[in-house]
């Protein structure tokens, strides 16, 4: 299977805010490029949901972009059951599309141009 990805990924972890209509929550980002990234959160955003990311360093300087939910992706798993510790686990993420950039004043820096994809 060819991989449709036409930009390339930043492979390092972040941790991020998420923020919806329901509030903020934190997050791991990965698999970052230009126009989109995944975030593992506990929380469920409905496809075509949008919401914001806000990237902060470790200095105080802080990024956000707005995203719209583009697929969800939830993994149950566990150790074999000889393994003396048998825990089992989940993750939940969602894979986002970046529409735009935002300056800290809340202005839009950079749109995408696209149309959201209906669901």
């Amino acid at each position: 299977m060819r991989d449709r990805r036409s930009h390339l990924r930043f492979d390092k972890v972040f941790p991020v805010y998420v923020t919806t209509d329901d509030g903020m929550t934190r997050g791991i980002a990965r698999n970052i490029s230009a126009t989109g990234l995944f975030v593992e959160t506990r929380e469920v955003v409905p496809l075509g949901g949008q919401l914001r990311v806000t990237f902060a360093g470790e200095d105080g300087t802080e990024m956000t972009c707005k995203c719209e939910v583009r697929y969800q992706v939830a993994v149950h798993f566990g150790k074999r059951k000889q393994d003396q510790a048998h825990r089992e686990g989940h993750s939940r993420g969602i894979g986002l599309r970046i529409v735009s950039y935002e300056l800290h004043d809340n202005t839009t820096l950079f749109g995408a141009g696209r149309e959201p994809v209906m669901h």
